[in-house]
């Protein structure tokens, strides 16, 4: 996936506390196997009426908030099921950035891992960052991965912190996969040499190299 470095946008407000995956992402979508798609399904049970019909009252649906690509919102966001959907219909809609006063744990992994920046701040820093503008939208705000920073259209500052091993890895663009993948010449001359000096054998069960002293592989 691409790298992160910066960005810049404007923000739709969420102002919600403990919002879950199953209100991100309702369970009766998760049936791609895919993850484009899923950004007509975002918080589908509050977007839309029963009738089908877009529901007026909602933030997103806002004709200010449209087309914003950060989403600003409460604590503990991401809560509930560790389901990797969540973060595929954020992507999927349009967002690319997440300011909250705090994530679930899991949920905020697989947002890195999904080339979505989460971002912590203070719930007075939140205030502070919405503080000139509409309820709904906060204009042009640019976001700095590398220099960990948000910054309002006047110049005012948010400094944040980030884990180095997840900065480093949503910069890069890198999930585990790929990281494991650069290791892919020493991981094959590690196996060469245990095959030329006898330690594994080829098991036609398996279909594959196991030890010949029987442990594990």
């Amino acid at each position: 996936m691409p790298g992160f470095k910066s960005h810049s946008g404007s923000a739709a407000v969420l102002d919600r506390n403990h919002v879950d995956t199953d209100q991100i992402i309702p369970k009766q979508f998760l049936k791609k196997i895919d993850k484009a798609g899923y950004g007509e399904f975002l918080f589908y049970d509050w977007r839309y009426l029963p009738d089908g019909r877009e529901d007026a009252a909602f933030e997103l649906n806002q004709e200010e908030t449209k087309g914003a690509s950060i989403l600003v919102t409460g604590k503990n966001f991401g809560c509930g099921s560790s389901r990797e959907h969540a973060p595929w219909a954020l992507k999927d809609y349009g967002f690319q950035v997440i300011i909250a006063e705090s994530f679930a744990d899991i949920f905020f992994n697989n947002c890195v891992k999904n080339g979505i920046l989460p971002i912590r701040l203070s719930q007075n820093e939140i205030q502070q960052l919405g503080k000139d503008s509409s309820k709904q939208v906060i204009e042009n705000l640019k976001v700095d991965l590398k220099e960990q920073f948000v910054a309002k259209a006047d110049g005012e500052i948010f400094r944040f912190d980030f884990d180095p091993y997840w900065k480093k890895m949503l910069l890069n663009g890198w999930d585990e996969i790929s990281v494991t993948l650069q290791q892919e010449a020493n991981i094959k001359k590690y196996e060469d040499e245990r095959i030329v000096n006898g330690q594994w054998e080829f098991n036609n069960h398996r279909g594959t190299f196991i030890p010949r002293d029987g442990g594990s592989v």
